[in-house]
């Protein structure tokens, strides 16, 4: 996984911070957040905090005393230990795009099927830029609603052996999850003592935690997994139209949910989730890449490192229905501040098209290319003696030039970045080879990798055992 060692980007003054500080305490004190699930509202209660109704208004000292249980830093196992991944501090994982109903080939946008759910999850093992498949890469619409988790639950277990994310459309879901994860890793204990899954638990923003939500966070906190509370925030929709009250009630939503995953269990490992755009006050329509999302993102990074919690937030973000050029700058617009903000769990980072709704082939290679480019241009320059070269200009002297030096000859397939997607040919090598486009040699390439992909190893006995547990519940959920 990649370790980010540049300084980080942070644009808030401290003056900034002291005045969101009073305002994310006062909404929190003064408006409160609904809790739709009555175990909820029963912890906090014992905790002495005041609760009408749904609603729960919160003591900040109380939520802080809270969020300091949280560990800054925690790691996460995959079957695979090379590809285990640690969150926190310097650290960024990258998943691919999450959620899409609907996927793009060319130009065929139409509905995602479990055979794309599986395409996709063997692109996310095949490219090593990626730390994780996600969970809903897309969403299978030809299998039934009921089970389909236990499925993708599958595919991500058998198909990878990199870390995955759990399913959270309900408890039941949740613990299927578990349970699956418990027999992939040996036992509930080893999943309890090293967390083996991350889970995303969205607000519904404004200031409401929903059931379904809640009912997975109990799940995945009682078990000492990993949870990514997120306020899924678009300015001048879900929250006031302005960054900084967006700000305040980001604050106030992830406190709120990291608290009450303390209280579930102290000390398990949390994420400060963030997913903050705006939307188009014409037609009310989200927009993705805007300058007032980077922004609210650099924030974001800012205020989570204050808090002493690792973050989530990022990824190759765009409003584009294709991936054509306002794909590219859009995807750039988000994943280049996610880097200097650097943010510790990166989500929809391959893949991401049309506001959420699509999970493009062509983008997904399109993305892994800017990812690996963030990635080299991210790592800091090593500066020495041997890497000045003055024996190079011993030997080529004035005037020459340098390309069949031997310094250049023992160097260079190291030394410059190697493009996946990128051509540098000139026009006629271009059209001799068949002027193709950028989407072209992308679709060239995520079939080739799907023609070459191999399965990694794993137990005849644990798989057995898995593709077991999926056949009786299935039948047990009536499908």
């Amino acid at each position: 996984m990649f370790q980010n060692r540049m300084p980080r980007y942070e644009v808030l003054s401290a003056e900034a911070m002291a005045t969101l500080d009073k305002g994310w305490r006062r909404l929190m004190t003064e408006i409160g957040v609904e809790f739709m699930d009555e175990r909820a509202l029963e912890l906090f209660r014992k905790a002495g905090q005041r609760v009408e109704g749904h609603t729960v208004f919160l003591d900040p000292d109380f939520v802080l005393e809270q969020v300091a249980k949280a560990p800054a830093e925690f790691d996460v196992q995959a079957r695979n230990p090379a590809h285990n991944i640690h969150i926190g501090g310097d650290s960024m994982a990258f998943g691919a795009v999450y959620g899409p109903p609907f996927v793009r080939q060319g130009e065929v946008r139409r509905d995602a099927t479990m055979d794309d759910f599986t395409s996709f999850t063997k692109l996310a093992q095949s490219f090593p830029v990626l730390d994780s498949a996600g969970g809903v890469i897309c969403e299978p619409n030809d299998t039934p609603l009921d089970s389909r988790h236990l499925d993708m639950t599958l595919a991500l277990q058998t198909l990878t052996d990199k870390v995955y994310m759990g399913n959270v459309v309900s408890g039941v879901n949740a613990a299927d999850t578990l349970a699956m994860t418990s027999i992939l890793f040996g036992s509930r204990e080893a999943i309890e003592e090293t967390p083996a899954t991350i889970s995303l638990i969205n607000c519904n923003s404004p200031l409401r935690w929903d059931d379904r939500m809640l009912e997975a966070q109990f799940e995945y906190s009682g078990a000492g997994q990993p949870v990514v509370l997120t306020p899924f925030i678009l300015m001048g929709a879900m929250s006031p139209v302005t960054i900084p009250a967006a700000l305040v009630q980001q604050i106030v939503e992830a406190l709120s949910g990291i608290a009450l995953s303390q209280l579930i269990r102290p000390g398990t490992p949390v994420i400060f989730g963030s997913f903050l755009s705006n939307i188009d006050m014409q037609s009310g329509s989200p927009t993705f890449g805007t300058p007032e999302s980077g922004l609210g993102l650099l924030c974001t990074g800012q205020i989570a490192r204050h808090f002493g919690l690792p973050f989530r937030t990022g990824g190759g973000l765009t409003s584009s229905q294709v991936a054509d050029a306002q794909a590219g700058y859009e995807a750039l617009m988000t994943m280049l501040p996610t880097f200097l903000a650097g943010a510790n769990w990166v989500m929809h980072s391959a893949g991401w098209l049309e506001g959420g709704l699509v999970a493009g082939y062509e983008k997904f290679i399109v993305d892994i290319e800017l990812l690996q480019m963030m990635q080299a241009e991210f790592t800091p320059l090593e500066i020495d003696e041997e890497s000045m070269a003055f024996g190079a200009h011993e030997e080529v002297g004035h005037g020459g030039h340098f390309l069949g030096a031997m310094h250049t000859m023992e160097r260079f397939r190291t030394c410059f970045y190697r493009p996946l997607l990128s051509s540098s040919e000139n026009y006629e090598r271009w059209m001799r080879g068949g002027g193709k486009d950028a989407n072209t040699r992308a679709e060239e390439i995520y079939r080739k990798k799907l023609e070459e992909y191999e399965a990694p190893p794993l137990d005849a006995a644990i798989e057995e055992e898995l593709r077991e547990y999926v056949v009786r519940r299935r039948a047990e959920l009536g499908d």
